[in-house]
């Protein structure tokens, strides 16, 4: 074949994968307000970055060939801020973005390069699940599933970043359930299988929303972090969480220019703290004095809503902040709030992520619910995950810090630093409930005032300082400046500030 002729079936070929599901399809979605596969992928990666793998890759079966352009995902290699990632895309104008032999070849291609080089693997999902008939029968299963060990095996080498867009089935919900970040786009639905299949396995109508909407994720799954409205959103999204980690988990995250504005006003800290020890307000405001202005990026925000965690950055340095949030339920630890802190906590601890912890609660939700929840092995998670953790960390209590729960909270040896504002209060329990145990005194008795005031007097802060159990009792307007300077004295200078990553295998879903 002349090279003229061997050059133009080349072209011809590029451009029939290129197309994807037609131009039909294409409009269809634009009108519905859906981003093509390549749209998304433009929107994602820096432009002119991106390097494709397997566009001429199609369905193994003859009579599939023509109909499945690059086998419904788009694969390589592109760059965002600057950093070379691994992406797949899903293009559910063909087949549904159905998982086939050959698009399982060129992801596994992807997700293996990344793991060996070093570098983030995001993927963009959207899919109707396995194909069928490709993986009917014994000869399916046996190409289709098991072939590769490392599938799904998370070894928190490089960062996953996942998004569940439209219809996520099979690959889509297993990847998000996988990763170290997902966001969901509202209206769309991830689930094991479609509700149709549901539907036939138990012999009612299922509803869509109801099988795995946002809202479900959101508020009662806590396997998506983050929710947007639109496409582009979600590729922001994905965009915003790598910004705040390394590449993979032998370097530290990158460093970004301080925001104009940060650490001004400090002193309003002051104004969102009440002088009451019962009065409720929101820890989120507080975070966002502290913190670079505009940076803290939190994480399951409808989920386990007594604590808030999240990524920010304290003079321009990546940290993970976890704190309680009083504005619900007192700050008090539920299973829910449990789980979303330990998995926080394996994130920053695999990806050398300072941590920041901000300490007010009464202790762990107690009851029957709880109970039921299985309470007690959350907290022994809980307190392993603190345990094992190897990036420096600083625990500022802010004002309560009661039982149990000041301990998993890096309270005690368990922190490079401990710092306490003046108001800080900490005991085995609540002084109201101290006072009825240890006095036989409860409200509304004659005395009680009296007796938890002498039962307050031993919960100040000073004592603890006095014995150093506390390095230092700081105002809550020097907080900022103390840990960017603690944060600079406990950098892991031999280890070039890589952590242990002694939770590096920790299940990303439980």
């Amino acid at each position: 074949m002349a090279h003229e002729e061997a050059l133009a079936a080349l072209d011809r070929r590029r451009a029939e994968a290129s197309r994807m599901g037609g131009p039909d399809k294409l409009a269809k979605r634009n009108a519905q307000g859906q981003l093509s596969a390549q749209q998304r992928l433009d929107a994602l990666v820096d432009p002119g970055s991106f390097l494709e793998v397997g566009l001429l890759g199609a369905s193994s079966y003859d009579a599939e060939a023509a109909s499945t352009p690059r086998d419904g995902k788009i694969t390589g290699f592109g760059r965002i801020d600057g950093r070379d990632v691994g992406v797949v895309v899903n293009d559910f104008t063909v087949k549904g973005a159905s998982t086939g032999a050959t698009n399982s070849k060129k992801m596994g291609y992807i997700r293996k390069t990344c793991t060996e080089k070093g570098m983030p693997f995001v993927h963009v999902g959207e899919s109707t699940g396995a194909r069928l008939p490709d993986a009917m029968g014994s000869k399916g299963m046996g190409t289709m599933l098991g072939n590769d060990t490392t599938q799904f095996r998370r070894m928190r080498d490089t960062p996953w970043a996942a998004a569940a867009l439209g219809t996520s089935f099979g690959s889509s919900a297993w990847l998000c359930c996988c990763s170290d970040f997902s966001v969901m786009k509202k209206g769309s639905i991830m689930s094991v299988s479609s509700p149709r299949l549901v539907s036939m396995a138990i012999g009612e109508q299922v509803d869509l929303e109801a099988l795995g909407g946002w809202r479900l994720h959101a508020e009662q799954t806590g396997l998506i972090d983050h929710f947007v409205d639109t496409d582009e959103q979600a590729m922001v999204a994905l965009r915003t969480f790598l910004s705040y980690l390394p590449s993979h988990n032998g370097e530290v995250p990158p460093n970004a220019p301080v925001t104009e504005g940060s650490g001004e006003d400090q002193e309003r800290i002051l104004a969102l703290l009440p002088e009451k020890r019962t009065q409720v307000y929101n820890m989120k405001a507080i975070i966002e004095v502290i913190v670079d202005r505009g940076s803290y990026f939190e994480i399951k925000p409808r989920f386990g809503r007594p604590a808030t965690v999240g990524l920010a950055r304290l003079g321009g340095m990546s940290v993970g902040i976890i704190a309680n949030n009083p504005q619900v339920g007192g700050g008090a630890l539920s299973a829910e709030a449990c789980r979303k802190i330990i998995d926080f906590t394996v994130l920053c601890d695999s990806f050398n992520i300072p941590i920041v912890r901000l300490i007010d609660t009464p202790g762990f939700v107690v009851g029957l619910d709880a109970e039921r929840r299985g309470a007690p092995g959350h907290i022994m998670n809980f307190m392993n995950a603190t345990c094992l953790t190897t990036v420096p960390q600083i625990t500022v209590i802010c004002r309560k810090a009661y039982g149990r729960a000041y301990v998993a909270m890096g309270g005690g040896a368990h922190n490079d630093a401990m710092l306490a504002w003046p108001g800080a209060e900490v005991s085995f329990m609540d002084p109201v409930f101290a006072t009825s145990i240890v006095k036989n005194k409860s409200p509304g008795d004659d005395g009680f005032e009296d007796a938890l005031a002498d039962i307050q007097k031993d919960l100040e802060i000073w004592d603890m300082a006095r014995i150093f159990s506390a390095q230092d009792v700081i105002k809550p307007q020097e907080t900022r400046a103390t840990m960017i300077r603690l944060f600079d004295i406990h950098r892991r200078r031999r280890s070039g500030g890589i952590g242990q990553h002694l939770m590096r295998t920790w299940p990303t879903s439980y």
